[in-house]
């Protein structure tokens, strides 16, 4: 575990520099040792988001969120909407987090699967229900799609993202908006411009993929309907014909550093790093880049 230490003021660092400062990282319920491993390059207080998928289970992931606190950093569950089967489901999930000091922050997404397992149809629904309150939750990250979603109309994911962040200012809790990751700087722009014209003061966390195989992060892509045009992974700093190496965002993020400080609406944005290469080499990659680009 890194020691905390005074970091330079802002004025001092580059863009890049800034835009990487109290980045978040995200594990599996089954990635404790990976997180273990990776203690070194992550500063005390770290917010690590702690999935909710399919294949994983209540204890699982209570575990995981655990083992995040334990090692001094900050837990921020995922709790998908359409995989709980009842309100009661929903409580003792929570009721399991609190136990362990893990409902300070939380993500709240829908999820997966095409038909709802409870009576949760959407996050929306989920957050309306006024439960996080009760458990502790003082923020509740929501998701961000620059890019859209497959299966989502435009008009749809502005209306839901308009609907949550009123639902969780009228209930006195703090919102930030994470979105889905992305390759290209220019869609993700428009929709910061876009979020803040609608008068959605929360801070965003652009979600961004850590190093990793230039074959997984495009199928990654091409799974969640990210673009991944020979242009756009040409800007990336890798070749979309050389499947075999490995490719790390430095490039797209100091890119995207510098547009959104010269975009005088942008508010605050921080930085969602997606461990697709492993936590571990994502973790020391930060460190190392905002070592490096520090003025």
């Amino acid at each position: 575990m890194t020691d905390q230490t005074d970091s330079p003021s802002s004025g001092t660092l580059s863009p890049a520099a800034v835009l990487l400062q109290d980045f978040s990282l995200e594990m599996t319920g089954k990635d404790v040792p990976a997180l273990l491993d990776s203690v070194h390059a992550i500063s005390v207080g770290t917010k690590v988001n702690v999935t909710f998928l399919g294949n994983e289970d209540l204890d699982m992931r209570v575990a995981a969120a655990r083992a995040v606190r334990d090692n001094g950093f900050l837990p921020v569950p995922h709790i998908s909407a359409r995989r709980l089967h009842s309100e009661q489901e929903t409580r003792e999930f929570l009721e399991a987090l609190q136990a362990v000091n893990a409902t300070e922050s939380v993500f709240v997404v829908g999820g997966d699967p095409s038909e709802p397992m409870g009576p949760y149809d959407s996050s929306t629904d989920l957050i309306a229900s006024g439960l996080f309150a009760e458990y502790g939750v003082k923020e509740v990250n929501i998701a961000g799609y620059p890019e859209g979603h497959p299966d989502i109309t435009d008009a749809m994911l502005w209306d839901h993202l308009q609907r949550k962040s009123a639902l969780l200012k009228d209930q006195g809790l703090q919102s930030t908006i994470l979105t889905q990751f992305g390759f290209d700087a220019d869609p993700i722009i428009d929709w910061v411009r876009e979020v803040r014209a609608r008068g959605i003061d929360s801070t965003i966390r652009l979600g961004i993929p850590g190093p990793a195989g230039i074959k997984r992060l495009l199928s990654y892509a091409k799974r969640f309907g990210v673009a991944t045009s020979a242009g756009i992974v040409k800007k990336y700093g890798f070749s979309i014909t050389n499947l075999l190496g490995t490719a790390g965002p430095d490039k797209f993020v100091a890119d995207l550093a510098e547009r959104l400080a010269a975009e005088p609406t942008a508010g605050d944005v921080k930085v969602h790093l997606y461990a697709f290469g492993g936590l571990q080499a994502t973790s020391e990659w930060a460190r190392d880049f905002s070592a490096g680009v520090a003025r």
